[in-house]
């Protein structure tokens, strides 16, 4: 099961997953073009680097697909690479349909038999979460996880995810819902299950304040925000507490911090994030 995978790479590689997001301007300071070829070699140098120095990678699919076919290609070799590397995968798409539409996007990036495949994706709730059934289902078929956004720290998430129905703001309710889904999946309660959020590093005081706590979901957390945009252990603490740093169910995610540290520098970076990222009392 994904959740129990994460958990033993967390437990020997610590908490910290590098976004694999080759911009234009670190693709230039990498000396590499901006194109297919660029974010081929800017991907599989952080793979090679990375290997068995972090519990997971996150590429992020639209940073491939903007240079079409030849994009996509190198996707498929950054996922194939950080298999035989040992990196767990987290394919950052977002995607979020209906019926079959929803089932091909799941085929697409969770059956083992595709090229596209990872160990877990990031899906949009918000064509309603039973419109994700399709991913949990092959998921679990796979031993596969996904990720479902939460909150996160975008200034315009919070019209959606900050709204309230009965009682209950959007947000809470996915929590609720992800929880139960989990529950469905485990064997033991206290395994990590499957099924997490995404929940942004940056939110501070956002979920107490809308009554909820994201690590009742019973699965992992990811929570991008870490280094360049502000986040450390001080504010991991302040959005999910001690419990979840401490039982390993926090994902935290950096990018641009440890990729601006050029090839050459990338293990030993993101070695120093770990460290600082990982709770010792």
């Amino acid at each position: 099961m994904f959740g129990t995978r994460l958990a033993a790479a967390m437990d020997e590689h610590g908490p910290l997953c590098v976004g694999i997001d080759p911009h234009e301007h670190l693709l230039a300071s990498w000396g590499l073009p901006a194109s297919a070829a660029g974010v081929r070699e800017f991907a599989l140098r952080t793979v090679s680097e990375l290997k068995g120095s972090v519990a997971a990678v996150k590429p992020q699919s639209a940073f491939f697909e903007q240079y079409g076919s030849a994009g996509v290609a190198a996707l498929e070799e950054t996922l194939a690479a950080a298999r035989d590397a040992g990196l767990l995968t987290v394919l950052d798409i977002k995607r979020g349909d209906i019926g079959s539409t929803m089932g091909a996007y799941a085929k697409a990036y969770l059956d083992p038999a595709s090229a596209l495949a990872a160990d877990s994706i990031t899906v949009s709730p918000y064509l309603g979460f039973g419109a994700l059934e399709p991913a949990f289902e092959l998921a679990a078929a796979h031993g596969k996880g996904v990720f479902v956004l939460a909150l996160t720290s975008n200034p315009e998430g919070a019209e959606v995810q900050h709204a309230v129905r009965d009682r209950e703001s959007v947000a809470g309710s996915i929590v609720s819902r992800v929880r139960q889904r989990n529950a469905q999946a485990l064997g033991t309660p206290d395994e990590l299950g499957p099924f997490g959020l995404v929940v942004g590093a940056t939110i501070g005081t956002a979920a107490r304040d809308l009554g909820f706590d994201p690590s009742d979901c019973g699965g992992p957390i990811l929570a991008p925000g870490v280094g360049a945009q502000g986040a450390g252990l001080t504010e991991l603490r302040a959005v999910f507490g001690g419990r979840a740093l401490e039982s390993g169910q926090v994902l935290a995610t950096a990018s641009r911090a440890v990729l601006g540290a050029g090839p050459d520098g990338l293990a030993e970076t993101a070695a120093a994030l770990n460290r600082a990222l990982t709770v010792t009392d």
